[in-house]
């Protein structure tokens, strides 16, 4: 058993690794940034609609992100560099904190090159997409076995959990995922999270709150929430507004923990 002296040591270890790749690539970011050839002020971010052979993750934030172009709208051969400066310039999550998804990302590739991603990927069960989703049905649940397209049933049922809300707070959310995970077997008799799944679910939670609440005090935006994930935007058109302060890895990993706390999940198998 590890002692929590090797606990702690191997924390402070994985947060200088984390320090250290997110001063390389916020380099990146900046000359990303130069070679698009366009001021971020000059930058067309409408929403677009994907086209039939742009592609899409399970993920409805990532799918946004590149329907606004803060991505490449194609979803294809994307880098950590693009990837940082898009969540940036989007939301403003910062370098590090883009990094939990983004080096998940690179182990799911299928581009050829070790650096880039396509947003399809992400398909991959088990890396980043698990079973559990708010919004996805699962992989191995029939009768589609589609882990990426939207599911308007199951997104449904999320929301009779939240009822009338107009702001979700962190109790509320920790419900809607907990209600989740415990229907999935009922769903899917194959239904599996493992603790990594668990903990995955949780960090999305926890994004959702953060980028459309208030800090690490919860109370997102219910309307804002609603056009994220039922129409892969950005809410703009009804009041979003990027933050103008940075989402840091610290915030979200507290939030993740306050969602956690709410309620223990059932036990990974």
């Amino acid at each position: 058993m590890m002692s929590s002296s090797s606990n702690i040591t191997s924390t402070a270890l994985g947060i200088k690794v984390m320090s250290f790749l997110t001063s390389i690539l916020a380099s990146g970011i900046k000359a990303y940034a130069k070679l698009t050839g366009t001021s971020e002020d000059e930058e067309d971010h409408s929403w677009q609609k994907p086209g039939p052979n742009d592609r899409r993750s399970p993920c409805p934030m990532l799918n946004a992100l590149a329907n606004h172009g803060y991505l490449p709208h194609s979803g294809q051969d994307i880098s950590l560099a693009q990837l940082m400066h898009g969540l940036q310039r989007g939301i403003n999550l910062s370098p590090n904190a883009t990094l939990i998804v983004g080096i998940k990302a690179l182990q799911a590739s299928t581009t050829g090159h070790w650096t880039t991603f396509h947003l399809d990927d992400l398909n991959k069960h088990g890396v980043i997409e698990h079973d559990g989703s708010l919004s996805r049905a699962d992989l191995s649940a029939p009768p589609d076995f589609d882990n990426h397209t939207f599911s308007p049933e199951i997104w449904a049922a999320a929301l009779q959990v939240l009822g009338d809300e107009e702001r979700i707070s962190i109790e509320k959310a920790a419900r809607m995922r907990g209600w989740r995970i415990e229907d999935g077997p009922k769903r899917n008799s194959k239904f599996e999270m493992s603790k990594e799944d668990l903990r995955f679910s949780a960090i999305e939670t926890a994004l959702y709150l953060r980028v459309f609440g208030r800090g690490t005090e919860g109370g997102a935006e219910t309307k804002w929430v609603r056009v994220l994930f039922e129409e892969e935007r950005l809410p703009i058109e009804e009041g979003f507004k990027r933050s103008d302060k940075p989402l840091t890895i610290a915030e979200i990993l507290e939030l993740q923990r306050k969602v956690e706390a709410v309620g223990a999940a059932p036990n990974p198998k």
